[in-house]
């Protein structure tokens, strides 16, 4: 690949991570082009830019997700390359061949890179011959009923169905015995279809009690690809993550330098290119079976970056130029820990539905190792339209009981109200014994949450909580935003104790 020096990119995302993006690639000296649907146009991304392009109204089919427009203001601004961030197009094939047809740089995989491992049984044919370990199941799509009960009585229940194309957890249903099988599989199929436009589904093995661990990856146009360390994903709540650490919690350094490789191989395995993330299951016992491959930047990458001393995000923009990794897998240490939690405006005691409105109050945190990565400020209202993300807030410690202790004084320094967010749920979760032991997996909130662990026990303190909160929010209303004192505890805070 020959070499060139990006000028001008455009950032087709939105929010924090457009934002972080910006900034790295202001940092390389590079103009930034911001696009926008209506709803953003006071976000703060959109003021950072250098150039800023309103793409059409609120929803993403319309703005984020309009290829035509998106490719037309590269033309317009003359721009080098785009940056998709995740979400939206990031892992869409047919976006890349467009920009490459305009001219434009796609910082990301191949196309062909994105189509195989977008579709999960394309992916595990294509690591299947690189000898990455695979839970057991269907190599295919199951044809019908009579093939899913052969298959589930051979590698035995409970089972899962999973849909070949998307994610996040549609199209995926658990089955624990056979009479359940008919109505799971006609469910799954037409929420797959619904969801992603394509029915197909497989089954595998339902592996119970998994963490779910994933490997970073960089690889260079020259063929040079390392890992970068794992990340511990386990704690979720409809099968998305809402708190992720590295390094694990649990990898000996023969199963870190195992997964990694493996994580090389499927990377190997599409000729991979740029900075990608390669999803494992692991069981109680310390087998790791592959999952998946996300073909973009993570949401969870600053842990990786705390933990490495990596800009992964220069790091994508220099492999696109053609440069070549500066360093090889000798050369990448793990440096202390970091933990990252999302913070959503989603009200935890409500099953984590979303919980839309105005931040009256937003301070974040601040302090030695603490970073927040966030698209909103103070008085802006959370629109309906995406997803309710407010921001990332991630700690780094020399230590994992460090860097706990770090978080817990992050989230209680948190400043939010006007929406419920996922910030008393992730405290909960931080003074937990099962992940302060680091003896967790993807059924926490199954196994350990419920609402009324956000709440207190005693009726009496309760209403003496509500009565000083609403004295001290009362008081703080009066206090103009920038005299506020920066150590008053937030709304959701107060609510708990």
């Amino acid at each position: 690949m020959k070499k060139r020096t990006f000028k001008k990119i455009l950032v087709a995302n939105r929010g924090e991570i457009a934002l972080r993006i910006m900034r790295s690639a202001k940092e390389m000296g590079i103009a930034t082009v911001a696009v926008y649907s209506e709803a953003d146009r006071n976000a703060p991304f959109v003021r950072f830019a250098d150039q800023a392009v309103c793409i059409g109204p609120p929803p993403s089919k319309e703005s984020y997700l309009a290829i035509d427009k998106l490719v037309r203001v590269c033309k317009d601004l003359h721009v080098d390359a785009v940056h998709p961030g995740y979400g939206f197009l990031s892992e869409n094939g047919d976006f890349a061949e467009a920009l490459a047809k305009a001219g434009v740089a796609f910082i990301g995989p191949s196309p062909h890179a994105m189509h195989v491992m977008g579709d999960k049984l394309a992916a595990k044919d294509a690591v299947r011959k690189f000898g990455v370990p695979l839970v057991p199941g269907t190599e295919g799509a199951v044809s019908g009923l009579e093939e899913a009960e052969a298959v589930a009585k051979t590698i035995t229940f409970p089972i899962l169905i999973k849909a070949a194309a998307g994610g996040g957890g549609k199209g995926m249903r658990i089955v624990e015995k056979e009479n359940d099988l008919r109505e799971a599989l006609e469910r799954a199929i037409s929420e797959a279809r619904n969801a992603f436009g394509d029915g197909s589904v497989f089954i595998e093995k339902f592996v119970t009690g998994p963490r779910h661990i994933e490997v970073q990856v960089l690889a260079d146009t020259q063929g040079n690809t390392v890992y970068v360390f794992e990340r511990e994903c386990s704690i979720q709540r409809r099968y998305q993550k809402v708190i992720e650490e590295a390094p694990g919690a649990v990898l000996t350094p023969d199963l870190r330098r195992r997964m990694g490789e493996a994580a090389v191989n499927v990377a190997k395995s599409v000729d991979y290119v740029g900075a990608g993330t390669v999803e494992f299951l692991m069981d109680s016992s310390g087998e790791f079976y592959f999952m998946e491959m996300n073909t973009r930047l993570q949401v969870e990458h600053p842990v990786t970056e705390m933990i490495s001393g990596l800009d992964l995000v220069k790091e994508q923009i220099k492999v696109a130029q053609g440069e070549q990794l500066s360093f090889t897998q000798d050369d990448l240490q793990i440096n202390g820990h970091a933990i990252e939690v999302r913070v959503y405006a989603e009200d935890p005691a409500n099953n984590f539905l979303p919980d839309i409105g105005t931040l009256t109050t937003y301070r974040p945190p601040q302090g030695p190792g603490v970073r927040v990565d966030d698209g909103f400020s103070e008085g802006m209202t959370i629109p309906i339209h995406y997803d309710p993300m407010i921001a990332k807030l991630i700690v780094h410690g020399a230590t994992r009981e460090e860097a706990i202790a770090r978080m817990e004084r992050a989230i209680d320094d948190y400043a939010i109200s006007g929406v419920e967010t996922t910030l008393p749920f992730c405290r909960f979760v931080m003074g937990h014994p099962a992940f302060r032991s680091g003896k967790y997996d993807t059924l926490f909130v199954r196994d350990h949450f419920t609402p009324a662990a956000l709440e207190g026990s005693d009726p009496g303190e309760m209403a003496a909580a509500a009565l000083v909160a609403a004295t001290l929010l009362d008081e703080a209303r009066q206090v103009p935003a920038m005299g506020a004192d920066p150590h008053q505890p937030s709304a959701w805070w107060l609510k708990r104790r």
